[in-house]
This record gives C-alpha cells, structure tokens and sequence, in this order.
C-alpha cells in the first residue's frame, strides 16, 4: 500500500477522497430533509473542518449561513486536553439552530467547550456534525447528530486534518503507520 511521510511519520490512505466526497453527500441529502425550516447556522471549527464544511456546504440545498470558530487542542499526535479560544463568533445565536462542524471527534474536549460556550448564546438548538468520529476515545454526553464515518482510535491525517500544521492539504484520510 503507498505510504506518504509527514514530518518523522509514515501514513497510508485509510479513506479515499471518493468515499469522504460521497458519504457527505448522504450526509447533506439528511440535513436537507432535517433542517428544511430550520435556517440554521453552520459553525465550522478550524482549521481541521475547512475541507469538510466547504464540501457539506456546497450540497445543501436550504436556507442556511456559515461562519467558523477558531479553537486548538492538539500538539503532535495527542490531545494536550487544554483548549483555548483564539477566534470567536461575531453572529447572533439567539432562537437559532446551530450546527457544529467538526473534522474529528475523539475525546469530546473540544466539543464539550464549543458547546458550552454556544448555550451562553442562547441558541434553539445545537446539533453537532463531524466528519470522523472515533468511538472509542468519545467520553462525552453529547450526542453527535450527524457522522460520516465512525473510525478506530489510530492518528491520521488528510483532508484538513494535520500532523503539526502539515498534511491538511492532501485529499484522502490517511492513517499513521505503526
């Protein structure tokens, strides 16, 4: 199998950009019918998420906006458990659905924080979509509306998603070779 290297790791393609390109068409085609009256707001989270919610985005078909929230927790491979806020939100949340756009779920750190900081806004409701989610390492309440693909508890990298600021750029998933 073709292995790439990013920084001092070697990956392999995990998930191919046909299948992350398909399985979010499905994903707009159920948002679509969910949210037909909603006019909700997406909430993408950077920088992981770009790919993901420019390509959710395009397939929608209803009354909806789009901003992005800028918040950290990774160092190298790991989570580093301490988020910090470094973009906020400028829109008015109040009486609105919200949906979270999140590249990777894993811990549910980051997520707990989004959405603790977004109830202060007064929102409808906040439904939360992510375009991995991995099982395993999910420690959190909150229920996750909208997935894409579950995955096991490995490091990847790939549509938008990097190892130290690299590896974003590529089109497939691509997951750390052990």
């Amino acid at each position: 199998m073709e292995q790439i290297k990013v920084h001092d790791k070697y990956f392999e393609i995990f998930i191919s950009q046909e299948e992350i390109e398909e399985r979010i068409l499905k994903l707009a085609e159920k948002m679509n019918l969910d949210l037909v009256d909603k006019k909700p707001l997406f909430l993408g989270i950077l920088n992981g998420s770009f790919m993901f919610a420019a390509e959710l985005f395009k397939n929608l078909n209803i009354d909806c906006s789009i901003s992005f929230l800028k918040l950290a927790s990774y160092q190298g491979t790991s989570t580093s458990g301490n988020i910090k806020q470094l973009i906020g939100l400028n829109e008015d949340l109040s009486g609105r659905t919200v949906v979270i756009i999140e590249d990777i779920i894993d811990t549910g750190i980051t997520m707990e924080n989004i959405v603790k900081q977004i109830r202060g806004f007064n929102p409808e409701q906040i439904l939360i979509s992510s375009l991995l989610l991995k099982p395993e390492a999910y420690n959190n309440c909150y229920p996750v509306n909208y997935c894409c693909f579950e995955i096991p508890n490995d490091f990847i990298v790939g549509y938008g998603l990097d190892y130290n600021g690299f590896g974003r750029n590529l089109k497939h998933i691509y997951k750390i070779v052990k």
